[in-house]
């Protein structure tokens, strides 16, 4: 009995295991609440409740998820590894002005851009370089949350949505369906249809990046040609599912009226831009699959 009440007490008392992992970050978690909770009401209430940008929240949420996932490979990577401080407190100065500025001059990109480089100077001055090589794409995925300059999405939203405009009329004149084209503006039959941003503008394309790079850390394929091969194919596919949903729209629109397009439009669209842009993924991954396995076997065979 007393030799079971020494290991206890010996247990209890050992160093490095008298505070959990999550105890020793509270303050850090309790310091960014802080900081960025009027943030984060400002968004939920602003640019994050539109259509536009409701993808923020998600990625949020997706990237709270991936650095939850990676916490034990980070602490078990960094285990015994000094901090970084040399090259954390510089970024920590750099993370806040950016903050101080976007917060008070409402500046978006710079306010929640800081997140970014704080958390990045956090894990340095705790954990060191190599935690923050572990929760390189959490960090990263984040950028997809920051809401972009106003201007920017202005200049490169119409050229992007007079390139989906053109491919969906086309493809849809091939199959003999009567379908002109003004600008963005599609007239199928009796029916007018406008190409909106939330259709094919920058946003989406953003939002299905994000999707194909989540897609393709979590698979994490072993050949460096497969996964270079799928990131820059996710433009493409990306575009390509912007033509589907704006398609699937008009024949919509077309075939049962104007009543079930907008119905569609507001139930539905969203849920099949991000199954094509999955689905497309997933094929042209599988098409990958199978030229590595070609090329393997081939240099095999030639080898042999």
């Amino acid at each position: 009995m007393i030799i079971n009440s020494s290991i206890i007490f010996n247990k209890k008392n050992s160093p490095g295991e008298s505070r959990s992992p999550v105890f020793v970050w509270l303050p850090v978690i309790a310091g960014l609440i802080v900081l960025y909770l009027p943030s984060l009401v400002d968004l939920f209430r602003g640019v994050w409740s539109t259509d536009q940008q409701a993808h923020g929240p998600i990625v949020l949420g997706i990237a709270c998820w991936l650095i939850y996932r990676k916490w034990p490979e980070m602490w078990r990577q960094s285990e015994g590894k000094p901090a970084a401080p040399g090259a954390g407190w510089p970024i920590f100065i750099f993370g806040l002005m950016l903050y101080v500025i976007g917060r008070s001059q409402d500046i978006l990109l710079f306010e929640i851009g800081s997140v970014i480089w704080l958390l990045a100077a956090i894990v340095l001055l705790v954990r060191g370089s190599y935690a923050l090589k572990v929760q390189w794409f959490p960090l990263f995925f984040m950028l997809f949350m920051i809401p972009l300059p106003s201007a920017l999405v202005d200049a490169l939203t119409m050229p992007m949505k007079m390139a989906v405009s053109y491919v969906a009329e086309n493809i849809l004149f091939w199959f003999d369906y009567p379908i002109a084209r003004t600008g963005v503006i599609l007239q199928i039959g009796q029916y007018k249809l406008l190409v909106a941003d939330a259709c094919a503008g920058l946003h989406t394309l953003f939002t299905l990046e994000a999707l194909g790079l989540l897609y393709l850390n979590l698979v994490r394929h072993d050949s460096l040609f497969r996964n270079i091969a799928l990131a820059i194919l996710i433009v493409p596919i990306s575009f390509t599912a912007n033509v589907i949903r704006v398609m699937v729209l008009t024949l919509i629109t077309y075939h049962f009226g104007d009543e079930a397009g907008q119905g569609f439009l507001h139930g539905f669209a969203g849920m099949v831009l991000f199954l094509s842009a999955l689905l497309l993924i997933i094929g042209v991954d599988s098409l990958l699959q199978m030229a590595v396995r070609l090329h393997v076997r081939s240099s095999a065979f030639g080898e042999a």
